[in-house]
């Protein structure tokens, strides 16, 4: 297990691929950790440096007591990256963390040279939708989410899967304090004001299923940024590279050559 001491806490994180290849950053949803990404990489081209790390409050990722700021979950990207001496990444983020994309693109172009927003926004929900959230896992933890999340995260056939199965659990297993300090960052983002600033390679993924960022969402939040694709997977939910991993790394592994990244 590898764990960086930054930014006062202990961050989880892991490489796969070439150590001397080009990096691929690969940012988490609210409620998982770094497994969530496995079957996308199993797909994607040799000699690539694939970084995958929890946030803060996730998985194996210290939480301390919040609520965070999405500031904090930024600079905690940017840290990471510091320490391993990470520069001109391709930077993949599902949901929570394509927002993290989004800030710390606009913080160091010098870590980013280009973006993925997979199932994402610059702005997610409203603040009383999160503020009922934080209220119901304070009462019940993050499991008394689990069935309203699995209905947005997958299609109803896949629901029942083994691997739509094995994210409950993980979801089931977050901390619930660090769920909630999480849920106020994204309840205090809105990011459509840099985002429109952007000027760099971007891929935009959503999904035809998706319930919790819905496609149109996704597009109008890729369209901010002058140049940006825009695909939709179809037959997937909000977890996308779980439910159509093939088709997820595709997606990326041609967007990864389109700018001569592999």
């Amino acid at each position: 297990m590898s764990l960086a001491e930054i930014n006062g806490i202990r961050l989880h994180y892991r490489e796969d691929g070439d150590p001397r290849g080009a990096p691929v950053v690969f940012s988490n949803a609210l409620g998982c950790d770094l497994a969530i990404w496995d079957a996308v990489l199993a797909h994607l081209p040799k000699g690539l440096r694939l970084l995958r790390y929890d946030a803060r409050g996730h998985g194996q990722s210290e939480g301390p007591p919040g609520p965070y700021a999405m500031g904090t979950l930024i600079r905690d990207a940017e840290s990471l990256l510091d320490f391993l001496e990470i520069r001109d990444a391709v930077f993949v983020g599902l949901s929570m963390g394509g927002m993290v994309g989004q800030g710390l693109a606009v913080k160091r172009l010098d870590l980013v040279r280009a973006l993925v927003l997979s199932n994402t926004a610059a702005r997610i929900g409203t603040p009383a939708q999160w503020d009922e959230r934080i209220a119901t896992v304070a009462q019940g933890g993050v499991a008394a989410l689990a069935d309203a999340l699995m209905a947005r995260w997958f299609t109803r056939g896949f629901r029942d899967s083994p691997a739509a199965q094995a994210i409950r659990k993980m979801l089931e297993a977050q901390d619930a304090q660090g769920y909630a300090a999480s849920c106020a960052a994204i309840s205090g983002t809105d990011f459509y004001t840099p985002t429109s600033g952007l000027r760099l390679p971007c891929l935009g993924i959503a999904a035809s299923e998706d319930g919790s960022t819905p496609p149109d969402l996704v597009r109008e939040t890729v369209d901010l940024i002058p140049g940006a694709r825009f695909e939709l997977l179809r037959r997937a939910g909000h977890m996308a590279p779980v439910e159509r991993p093939e088709a997820f790394a595709a997606l990326l592994t041609a967007f990864l050559r389109e700018i001569g990244h592999v």
